[in-house]
């Protein structure tokens, strides 16, 4: 039996119901290649792949994205949104208190979503968003 091939980015918009285009093709990739990336990374990294588009384009494709379930959007606390194409599970993140640095971080314990809430008021809990913040290596060498 052999595996399916993995389908184009192309496909994946489409099976998500979105208009196929260009720029939403490189931002998709250039989200997926990168790690963590601000609307101006994504915006730089799009220009790079097809040339000319507005940031209102960038943000309202990172939009559409998102809703799909294509990219996932972290804001930790003090910075701008940041967006990763690791979607699907529920990790947590790094943040260096520094230089900003985000690292991607397993579950704190146990299956999805990690961490039970000690009174759910009744919701269906299905995602916890754990952030924990530090120093990265390279800024605790820094600061030592």
């Amino acid at each position: 039996m052999t595996a399916s091939p993995k389908p184009t980015t192309a496909e994946e918009l489409r099976g998500a119901g979105l208009r196929v285009t260009a720029a939403r093709v490189a931002l998709l990739e250039t989200v997926r290649a990168g790690d963590h990336l601000g609307v101006e990374a994504i915006a730089s990294g799009v220009r790079d792949r097809v040339g000319h588009i507005s940031l209102q384009a960038v943000y309202e494709a990172l939009h559409a994205l998102t809703a799909a379930g294509l990219v996932r959007r972290i804001e930790p606390a003090g910075s701008p949104a940041r967006y990763e194409g690791r979607v699907g599970d529920n990790h947590h993140h790094l943040v260096c208190r520094s230089c900003g640095t985000v690292t991607d971080v397993e579950c704190a314990t146990g299956q999805a979503p990690c961490l039970t809430a000690s009174n759910d008021h009744g919701f269906s809990i299905d995602e916890a968003e754990v952030i924990y913040w530090g120093l990265c290596p390279a800024c605790s060498t820094r600061s030592s």
